[in-house]
């Protein structure tokens, strides 16, 4: 019998960008094999959906609940082992929590959930449980943010002493100025897309890219937020500025109104002794300067960089890696976890870091109502 990982899928049916990107990332490795899902509410493009990529159409849920009920049914050893949730923001938590108390891993789509509470509930089962669950705060799989994050824990930038990050889309400008168009966007429901929509998308990335790569937590934070319209209740651009210690501060800013931008997403870390930048529409080359040396551009699959950088790298140097190969390598990271192989502290987004990007967003809310002062987290 294979020993691939059966996987179970949420939603990211049709047409779905994310849906793609996550049954291409789970194929990359030759760790799992797609069993089923529920892909779609409507069943009749769920079930097309389910031939169209060749599930067989046994193992097609026309819910999410008949799905946990019928998979109950099934052996242990034939069982979908782990599940995706790729469905809308306001699904995550009742899928996830039902799916952890029914003793099913989980790889969850950002933000975790849409409230701080909920997510902390969620970390509180899956400790019991012991079940695996990775976020997929997806940048955290390239191969030069690995390096990134080697380099700093291994003191090659020296004390951090100042953090920008930067992350700018233009996807909602056209849409944002006409009320009926605006209305039509699930993100921007509070209903669906939860408490945020800027900050809940992606600023979370940049906070989660933040922690992650220098392994220090935010500490306090000063948010300023703008919605645009009076009538549109979500944000839509943010300023926040951060705190990580007495002597390490910066700023995290997000945009989904940056006219023309597509998914520029900047890290910048400097430290005592020098500084990393990287750029997620340039993924493959990460500046290291330094006050010595010319600047370096470091670039995958060479055998200068760290083991974890590496391990990430499929191919050969000057060949492109990218989004779906870093999804693919936290898709790795979590089958490296489920069959107990050993793996980077670093392989996969967390259920905690899912927690910590809920806290973020609830604290970033707080300090724009409450006239931009400065909170804790």
């Amino acid at each position: 019998m294979s020993n691939k990982i059966r996987l179970g899928i949420l939603g990211g049916g049709g047409d779905s960008l994310i849906g793609v990107v996550h049954r291409i990332a789970s194929n990359m490795f030759d760790r799992y094999q797609l069993v089923g899902g529920c892909f779609n509410p409507n069943i009749e493009d769920n079930n097309s959906f389910a031939e169209r990529i060749g599930i067989p159409l046994n193992r097609v849920y026309a819910s999410f609940d008949i799905l946990i009920e019928e998979e109950l049914k099934l052996p242990v050893e034939e069982r979908m082992e782990v599940i995706s949730v790729l469905t809308p923001n306001f699904l995550h938590f009742p899928m996830a929590k039902k799916l952890l108390e029914n003793g099913f891993n989980v790889i969850c789509e950002k933000p975790l959930t849409t409230s701080y509470a909920e997510a902390l509930e969620l970390e509180a089962i899956q400790e019991e449980k012991q079940a695996v669950f990775a976020v997929t705060y997806t940048y955290t799989g390239y191969p030069m943010v690995r390096q990134m994050k080697d380099m700093i824990r291994r003191g090659v930038l020296g004390t951090i002493q100042k953090v920008d990050l930067q992350y700018y889309q233009g996807w909602i400008n056209p849409v944002i100025h006409h009320p009926e168009e605006r209305a039509k966007v699930w993100r921007l429901d509070p209903e669906k897309g939860g408490l945020s929509c800027c900050i809940g998308d992606i600023g979370t990335h940049a906070f989660d890219m933040l922690e992650y790569v220098t392994g220090m937590e935010v500490k306090q934070l000063l948010a300023d937020l703008n919605t645009l319209y009076a009538d549109n209740s979500l944000d839509v651009d943010g300023t926040v500025l951060i705190r990580m210690s007495e002597y390490c501060k910066g700023v995290i800013r997000a945009s989904q109104i940056a006219t023309a931008e597509e998914n520029n997403f900047t890290v910048q870390i400097y430290g005592s002794k020098g500084s990393l930048k990287w750029q997620q529409e340039n993924p493959n080359a990460l500046i290291h300067l330094t006050e010595d040396l010319p600047m370096q551009v470091l670039k995958p699959g060479h055998d200068y960089l760290s083991e974890f950088s590496l391990d990430g790298s499929k191919i050969p140097p000057g060949h492109p890696e990218g989004i779906f190969d870093s999804m693919g390598n936290i898709y790795n990271g979590v089958a490296k976890a489920l069959r107990n192989e050993r793996h980077d502290e670093g392989a996969f987004p967390t259920l905690h870091d899912g927690v910590r990007g809920m806290l973020f967003i609830e604290k970033v809310l707080d300090s724009n109502a409450n006239g931009n002062t400065w909170v804790t987290l």
